[in-house]
């Protein structure tokens, strides 16, 4: 079974995209199915160095409108895959069965999200990718309960949840060294609250930022500053603006995009990481930085309560007044952090990145069998088409 999969996210800092599927390949790699040959196209130089070896390669267009309106399409037809694996969006003229995987529909949910024209386009693109896939694969059961009610038409059993997980690589590593690195690199001197996540309107900053605000003012004794890991967006303004006028400018550091060898480094390094998110599909960050051993505070919205479940202390996004209240109890009661602590580092092992590609793998099997046994007709009776 040759399966192909769209990794155009690989190498491109595409954050949650990204790490979605180079988790999976890896995932599909250590299986080692010698029935299952996978195929990955990529569209950065720098892709191969994060695949394993098995993988086979071949490069497409960084271009959406060349890759999806014509590249894909025709090395699907050469490369003759029995099925192709994406997120959201399908190409056009695809000649093979399509799972698709989708994270969330925030952008038909909250649109007021996205730029007009994205909304649009993803109204329009994963609508289409959705009715024609074989399967539509997603990360929570929140998530699976927005596409069967936005997507009213699809049969339940067509939606199926594979969760994400923290990759291996965050683990808990010498706070002591980490705080060094954190220091050298970033020039962090000061203990810190950490937050992770692009600078985009559904990840909350602004309340984020407002909060620590009231924070710091209620509670003179604290010495943290705020630090805000994540690439700059179309909406980076509307965050700098809020740091301006937060009256704590000096004690938020916007440190952009970080590696995950950083991230890994911040995680650690942080007294505790706060996820004030409105949507969520799933909430990686969360759970990486349980993985790191870190009292986590987030958001009671979306998937977050599912992901999270008893391991964080949870507060309404809409809030300032419950954020400030639950990052006071965590930096003040230093018994509660370390329980946090303990509960994160189990709830983060209940996921794994094995466990899921194993699933999705069964997923491959059964549609290109499916597939199969569709394709060739009875004698006598006409192929389906």
């Amino acid at each position: 079974m040759r399966i192909a999969v769209d990794a155009h996210a690989i190498g491109r800092h595409l954050t949650g995209n990204e790490v979605y599927v180079r988790s999976l390949l890896n995932g599909f790699a250590a299986a080692k199915d010698r029935e299952c040959e996978f195929l990955a196209y990529v569209s950065s130089p720098e892709a191969c160095d994060w695949l394993p070896a098995g993988i086979r390669t071949s490069s497409i267009s960084t271009n959406p409108f060349l890759r999806l309106g014509f590249e894909l399409s025709m090395k699907l037809r050469r490369d003759r895959p029995d099925l192709l694996h994406v997120q959201y969006t399908a190409p056009m003229g695809c000649s093979v069965p399509v799972v698709v995987s989708v994270h969330d529909v925030s952008f038909l949910e909250h649109p007021e999200y996205f730029k007009p024209g994205r909304a649009r386009q993803l109204r329009w693109t994963v609508r289409h990718t959705v009715d024609r896939a074989a399967k539509v694969l997603t990360v929570s059961e929140f998530s699976r309960r927005a596409i069967l009610r936005v997507y009213g038409h699809l049969d339940e059993d067509k939606v199926v949840v594979a969760h994400n997980a923290a990759g291996a690589e965050f683990r808990p590593v010498s706070r002591p060294a980490a705080q060094a690195a954190a220091r050298e690199r970033f020039l962090l001197d000061r203990p810190f609250l950490l937050s992770v996540g692009d600078l985009q309107p559904r990840k909350n900053h602004i309340g984020l930022i407002r909060a620590f605000a009231e924070l710091v003012r209620a509670y003179p004794q604290l010495r943290h500053d705020l630090v805000l890991a994540g690439k700059p967006t179309w909406f980076v303004d509307e965050v700098e603006e809020a740091v301006r006028e937060s009256g704590v400018a000096d004690r938020i550091r916007m440190l952009g995009f970080v590696s995950d060898a950083e991230l890994l480094q911040l995680y650690n390094a942080c007294d505790v990481f706060v996820f004030p998110s409105f949507y969520e599909g799933f909430g990686l960050p969360a759970l990486e930085a349980m993985a790191c051993g870190r009292a986590v505070a987030c958001s009671n919205a979306s998937a977050l309560p599912e992901v999270v479940d008893s391991a964080a202390l949870l507060f309404d996004p809409y809030r300032i007044d419950e954020m400030v209240r639950a990052l006071k109890d965590l930096l003040l009661d230093a018994e509660l952090r370390a329980r946090m602590e303990r509960l994160g580092l189990q709830r983060a092992a209940n996921f794994n990145w094995q466990k899921t590609a194993n699933a999705i793998m069964d997923v491959f099997r059964e549609v290109a069998h499916e597939n199969r046994s569709t394709a060739v007709a009875p004698t006598g009776s006409l192929a389906h088409r």
